[in-house]
């Protein structure tokens, strides 16, 4: 067109636009707009839509508000735009922030894009700052008869926590379509209320309603969740039946079923149908080796891994330390902890906890103590808890200070509860509250070892090696 001199107008450019952005081409989309610019053309509401539109798909915002600013009288289509291309950029508050001036301006009403666009951008956030709030505006605008609006509730709900209000949206819908009930069964899922969502499930497929790969995905979820085989078979000829066996993501949810029941042969069966194997598939089937004690099994799943070429992460690494931590093996646990950090893997939390509670099990109690436990508090309580166990004064006390330095208002009856003794918390608080004011005088020293050989008493009250006699532990102490 441009080679035969014919000038292209709005509408031209906003076809352009469009184009390339349902071809994800960001770079001639920007060399339209530099188009459009050089040649004078009228930018008009619509071309500026699908500037806005190009722009925020891209996740560029800075170059879609630029766009926004430029705009004389902007329609609800441009609200939309902007609130919907925060949102997907995870920009919450600036969502919020377009929203605020949306309703300010008295000449535009938002409708149930807007909506769903401004909760699902903000669903990451306290309910009771947003979403209960917005929940408000939209019953108030009449709009909760949507699917939209209903969707994003529901996901803002579960992702605090608030399974019972996401069952009243819920309820309220006369006629629930396949995507609510699919967003329902996830939502239970992934909240850890497996149960509730197998019963939704069940509810579903009495409905006649069409099973896709989704819910599907969600149904064996649960099951895995709930280590529950026979509901899991029930579950795999719904997968046939209704033609999703192709499907990625119910073949991985399949193999994590299997394999977290303990069928391992299964597990490879549906591991082995699969056309490529990710880094998740991999990790169903060495979780499902470690949750069953086959360190072995474990070991070989992890140089496979390693053989196809995939960088394993954190979740590999903690399946394998649970393994080694299982089975007390303690050279296999060094051996995987040099190796996580040989593929730049940081360990969390979980990662320590696992190494400290084997090596205090073998008896290691310094090599547990460092380099380990230096930033984690529930690490500390892991070595004091198995000095306690063990009767290990010095570890013990090293323990109980770094807990008293971290929290001290906690740590009396985390030291009790440490034993196993939790009837005895309360009673504990007293006394120690007690005890560490008539003991003022004697300095911290004396108060750390005064908790630390109660609660080593506490464990084995039948022990007669330990007085509970200040002299005795002062003398411990030095």
């Amino acid at each position: 067109m441009l080679e035969d001199e014919v000038k292209p107008n709005s509408f031209t450019y906003s076809l352009a636009l469009n184009a390339c952005d349902k071809l994800r081409d960001y770079d001639n989309g920007k060399l339209v707009h530099a188009q459009i610019l050089l040649s004078g053309t009228c930018v008009d509401l619509p071309l500026h839509n699908s500037l806005l539109d190009m722009y925020s798909s891209r996740g560029d915002m800075c170059s879609a508000s630029d766009v926004f600013m430029r705009i004389g009288s902007p329609d609800l289509v441009s609200w939309n735009t902007m609130i919907g291309g925060f949102a997907e950029n995870e920009e919450g508050e600036k969502a919020m922030e377009m929203f605020v001036r949306l309703r300010r301006a008295c000449h535009v009403k938002p409708d149930e894009y807007t909506f769903a666009a401004i909760i699902a951008g903000t669903c990451g956030f306290p309910a009771r700052d947003y979403g209960v709030p917005l929940h408000a505006q939209a019953e108030k605008a009449g709009l909760m008869s949507s699917a939209y609006v209903g969707s994003t509730l529901l996901s803002m709900y579960f992702n605090n926590g608030d399974s019972a209000s996401a069952r009243k949206i819920f309820s309220s819908f006369e006629r629930k379509d396949a995507v609510l009930w699919t967003d329902m069964i996830a939502g239970h899922v992934r909240i850890g209320e497996s149960e509730g969502a197998l019963s939704l499930f069940l509810e579903m497929s009495k409905e006649g309603l069409g099973l896709d790969s989704f819910v599907l995905s969600s149904a064996l979820a649960a099951c895995a969740d709930l280590v529950t085989l026979r509901r899991g078979e029930m579950v795999h000829p719904l997968v046939l039946k209704t033609g999703n066996e192709a499907e990625v993501w119910v073949h991985r949810s399949l193999v994590d079923m299997y394999a977290k029941n303990g069928e391992l042969g299964s597990a490879a069966y549906a591991f082995s149908c699969l056309p490529k194997c990710d880094l998740m598939c991999w990790n169903s089937m060495l979780t499902g080796c470690c949750h069953h004690w086959k360190a072995k099994e474990a070991f070989q799943v992890y140089f496979k891994v390693l053989k196809h070429g995939l960088n394993p992460d954190q979740v590999t690494f903690l399946s394998l330390l649970a393994a080694c931590n299982h089975c007390g093996l303690v050279d296999k646990s060094r051996f995987f902890w040099r190796n996580m950090k040989e593929h730049h893997v940081r360990a969390g939390p979980k990662h320590y906890l696992c190494i400290i509670s084997l090596l205090s099990r073998a008896g290691l109690w310094e090599e547990a103590e460092s380099p380990f436990a230096d930033d984690y508090l529930e690490s500390w309580r892991t070595v004091l808890s198995s000095c306690i166990k063990n009767r290990d004064l010095r570890g013990g006390i090293h323990a109980a200070e770094q807990i008293l330095e971290t929290n001290a208002k906690d740590s009396a009856a985390r030291l009790y509860a440490a034993t196993g003794r939790w009837d005895d918390v309360a009673e504990t608080r007293r006394n120690m509250k007690k005890s560490l004011l008539e003991k003022e005088h004697c300095g911290a020293g004396l108060k750390l070892r005064t908790i630390f050989v109660c609660s080593l008493q506490a464990s084995n009250p039948s022990c007669n090696a330990v007085k509970l006699r200040p002299s005795s532990v002062i003398r411990w102490g030095t």
